[in-house]
């Protein structure tokens, strides 16, 4: 971490009660949580704010993920390629899936809603400007609500801003997100060496 943070001894209040919580959820504080703690207001609405958004997300955890390792991809983040890479190995059923989906989304075996949905994160995350009317009639006649799209959206260019975020405050992908696997690894190694 490039900069100061409040590290879990020193942690008081509201930032205290997250650090807790986060913990006993994952057994660690993860870095892009501590690199909010800078500025100490920044966390209890951060995480305020995102508990929020994805409780109200239209969409699966599955779909969540699958938009954000496309996002991270084109950032490029190293972090979140591996945070949400090791998360998807559980929904897909293993590496080599995640793999052939971090490759070529396009023809990985994805159904073809999942194609669109990935085709459009990955625009917004390259280059939004990009994003046309026809796009979202791809979406919308892939069976996808108005507010499903939104939801993508939203999903895909909140990665781009919190990947740079943590980039820039130099956070790094904790060692539980790290595959032992060298080839999955390297894959997953997107921006900043790890």
């Amino acid at each position: 971490m490039y900069l100061q943070t409040i590290g879990e001894d020193e942690a008081t209040g509201q930032i205290a009660e997250i650090y807790y919580k986060l913990r006993a959820q994952n057994g660690f504080v993860m870095e892009a949580t501590k690199c909010f703690t800078t500025r100490p207001d920044l966390l209890p609405l951060y995480t305020d704010f995102i508990d929020k958004v994805r409780a109200g997300f239209s969409l699966g955890p599955r779909e969540w993920r699958l938009i954000t390792l496309i996002a991270a991809k084109r950032v490029p983040s190293t972090y979140c390629s591996h945070v949400f890479a090791k998360q998807l190995i559980a929904d897909l059923g293993s590496k080599e899936a995640v793999l052939r989906i971090h490759r070529d989304f396009r023809h990985a075996g994805l159904p073809p809603r999942d194609v669109e949905m990935l085709s459009y994160a990955e625009k917004i995350a390259q280059n939004a400007s990009q994003v046309s009317a026809d796009d979202i009639e791809r979406l919308r006649a892939a069976g996808f609500t108005d507010r499903q799209i939104c939801d993508i959206a939203f999903c895909a260019a909140w990665r781009c801003f919190v990947a740079r975020f943590f980039d820039a405050t130099g956070a790094g992908p904790e060692p539980a997100y790290i595959d032992e696997d060298p080839d999955f690894r390297a894959a997953m190694t997107v921006g900043k060496n790890c």
